[in-house]
């Protein structure tokens, strides 16, 4: 299959060219350049798309979902009703709206029983449609801990091992630990409290690594993320350098996380306009700022919109890029934290991310010019996965 738009968004630094075309066979990419050139190479029978007011670009990347929440008012006591069937159906459902909205790949940091690396097999079987999935399996907590409910419960390190190992042999491609709590368990830790000891943390990162597997450590408070920075995790979820008494970013931790290159994903909601109203205009102000710091520190943030948690669901990534905007951040970077520098952080960026020859065709071609205006990514053309094109709002 030719595409053909009037500009292709390599994902490479913001380069554009100008009346570009790629070629799909085999689901990869077989060539990307000027459409005289791309053309050149085509088959005269083969089938032809043209977007001549459109922007090809590569699929979005939600670097931070979780296919077994709903995003309703109480996503907990609803997935605590449902047995697995019923909850792998609306899993399902919930990856498809993920790919209508242009997201090819996204990263489940926390499931039931595996049910998202289940998924995921399905989708890249075809069996399903959806993103490719990332998953982490089932996320590591102490007893009573952020999340307990999806059956991580560990206490010290062996047990600690044993789950990064069945998690493993699960198909898990993450490991997710709950380095402190979160405001979805209701009677656990604080959001800024510390669940984990510096061994367990330790330990984990070991074991993961052992199974060669990266670490996404849920940090909310200021004493989590100093942990998980020291135990050398990949990625860190949320990083709200949060204290019980604010919100306070620590330069030294700051230096440290850029030195590393952790990635951060700041897992930013849909609905963040909204965030005054829950937390006071002070406290929210100040979790912009924090988040605004590490961009300009040079920390390597990434896309993500904790979709699933509540007023978070499954179609809301567009809104939550919008958030960065607001702060400063350039367009260009914008795109690369939900295409390119996602990708990286997820461990797949020799296979997506970018629109290059034999990566796969995960492809969003949008109406008008993202670069200049990012509610461009909203005029859906089509959206194209492993070179299949899965949804298309309207005639090509």
């Amino acid at each position: 299959m030719l595409i053909c738009a009037g500009r292709v968004l390599t994902g490479d630094r913001g380069q554009y060219v100008t009346d570009g075309a790629v070629l799909i066979k085999d689901g990869l990419i077989a060539a990307v350049g000027s459409r005289d050139e791309v053309e050149a190479l085509t088959p005269a029978d083969e089938p032809r798309l043209y977007y001549p007011v459109g922007t090809l670009m590569p699929g979005l990347i939600d670097a931070h979902v979780h296919l077994a929440f709903d995003g309703g008012p109480d996503p907990v006591a609803t997935l605590e009703q449902q047995d697995d069937t019923a909850l792998l159906e609306g899993m399902r459902a919930r990856a498809e709206q993920l790919l209508r909205i242009g997201v090819t790949t996204a990263r489940d940091l926390g499931d039931r029983g595996h049910l998202a690396v289940r998924l995921g097999q399905e989708i890249a079987q075809g069996s399903a449609p959806g993103p490719r999935i990332v998953s982490a399996g089932v996320p590591v907590t102490p007893p009573g801990g952020h999340c307990w409910f999806l059956g991580g419960e560990v206490s010290g390190e062996q047990e600690i091992r044993e789950l990064v190992q069945r998690n493993a042999e699960a198909g898990a491609q993450v490991i997710k630990v709950m380095e402190t709590g979160g405001g979805l368990t209701k009677g656990g830790a604080k959001s800024h409290e510390t669940q984990f000891a510096p061994a367990d943390l330790a330990a984990l990162v070991d074991a993961a690594r052992a199974a060669g597997l990266p670490v996404a450590a849920h940090a909310h408070g200021v004493d989590g993320i100093t942990a998980a920075v020291e135990a050398g995790v990949d990625t860190i979820e949320h990083c709200t350098w949060m204290t019980e008494e604010g919100i306070e970013v620590r330069d030294d931790v700051l230096e440290k996380i850029v030195a590393k290159g952790i990635h951060v994903c700041p897992a930013v909601s849909p609905h963040w306009k909204m965030l005054p109203r829950f937390f006071g205009p002070e406290r929210a102000q100040a979790m912009f700022d924090a988040v605004r710091q590490m961009a300009e520190a040079g920390v390597r943030l990434i896309a993500g919109t904790d979709a699933g948690v509540q007023r978070a669901g499954h179609d809301g990534l567009i809104a939550a890029l919008e958030f960065y905007e607001h702060l400063g951040v350039s367009n260009d970077r914008i795109l690369e934290m939900a295409t390119s520098e996602a990708a990286l952080a997820l461990g797949v960026a020799d296979q997506t991310g970018q629109i290059k020859v034999g990566y796969s065709a995960d492809i969003l071609v949008v109406d008008g010019d993202p670069l200049t205006d990012l509610t461009a990514l909203e005029d859906i053309r089509a959206v194209f996965a492993r070179g299949a094109r899965r949804y298309s709002p309207g005639q090509a």
